[in-house]
């Protein structure tokens, strides 16, 4: 037996889109002002101080810059309610601008890459660094740290895989611009070739932290379930349900953040429909409830005393 969304159930969950949207917002306008005074302060006086790795940080900020626009973008549409076309919610649009981060990410970090090889490859063009990049550098990697905090305990407080991601870019710009402070003291101290090893360096950075977000993105767009935990869990709680005498094939996919049901469950034959219905809804109620599930659709199947573990398996 299949049933529909309760009116409860689907104003719980529209509560808990607009609190996420809203967290997502905050947080993502500081990073937008940090990003914008950054990658201006480090283009520059990268430009000034003649130091290809704290340009490359700066166009790392830049980029930053697009993706807290692509999530905010992203954050805006996915909020919105389920519609004919999409009967499900639009909560896929923030994986898919995760997607296009990945490889807005992957391009950057190849041009930064190029970039730092045609340097190598001439030497004698390296100019010498000025004492300001330093600071800059230094000033970038304390505020990336900060700003890595400050997204990430949001990111958890509302479970945005999106925001998380975002975080996590935040702490790898920090780690770039550690390397890139590293190569501008080397070329200070007389080894010109540090500075644009630093730019190669958090060129590589870049296109590997893309990767791993366009990877994940496309997985979780191919109906990946969930943690073989979290499954199990789902699966406690139906039967926990009381009237629930069993649980099998328990499947989910990734709707966003979110996930997407299919269970059934195993209810006495004795029971008429609307028993075996109210009990269905019950366990519904309590998955959605205490669990990141958007929608459940479960099929009842007769239990009967004398088949105890016929459906055992998950």
């Amino acid at each position: 037996m299949l049933f529909s969304h309760e009116h409860a159930d689907h104003e719980d969950n529209e509560h808990l889109q607009e609190a996420r949207a809203a967290a997502t917002a905050r947080s993502t306008w500081v990073s937008v002002g940090v990003n914008l005074v950054l990658s201006t302060t480090q283009i520059a006086v990268g430009l000034l101080a003649r130091s290809q790795g704290l340009i490359a940080d700066g166009v790392h900020s830049l980029s930053d810059l697009v993706a807290d626009f692509v999530v905010l973008f992203a954050s805006h549409h996915s909020k919105k309610s389920a519609d004919e076309d999409h009967p499900y919610g639009h909560q896929r649009f923030e994986t898919a601008a995760s997607l296009f981060l990945g490889v807005l990410l992957i391009s950057v970090g190849i041009g930064m890459v190029m970039a730092a090889l045609h340097k190598l490859e001439n030497p004698a063009s390296i100019p010498q660094v000025r004492v300001m990049a330093l600071w800059v550098a230094g000033l970038a990697l304390v505020s990336k740290e900060m700003l890595f905090r400050f997204m990430l305990t949001i990111a958890k407080r509302v479970k945005s895989n999106l925001l998380i991601a975002n975080a996590w870019h935040a702490r790898s710009d920090a780690a770039s611009s550690l390397v890139v402070g590293l190569g501008v003291l080397g070329n200070l101290y007389g080894y010109p070739m540090l500075d644009p090893i630093a730019a190669l360096l958090v060129g590589f950075l870049v296109g590997r932290m893309g990767w791993e977000f366009g990877w994940e993105a496309l997985n979780d767009l191919m109906d990946r379930g969930a943690a073989n935990e979290e499954v199990n869990a789902i699966r406690q709680t139906l039967l926990d349900t009381p009237g629930v005498q069993g649980v099998h094939d328990v499947r989910t996919r990734k709707m966003g953040d979110m996930l997407i049901v299919d269970a059934h469950i195993e209810v006495n034959a004795t029971y008429s429909v609307e028993t075996g219905h109210n009990i269905a809804v019950d366990a519904r109620k309590r998955v959605l409830q205490n669990h990141r599930v958007v929608n459940l659709m479960a099929h009842i199947d007769p239990w009967h005393p004398d088949s105890a573990g016929a459906h055992a398996a998950p």
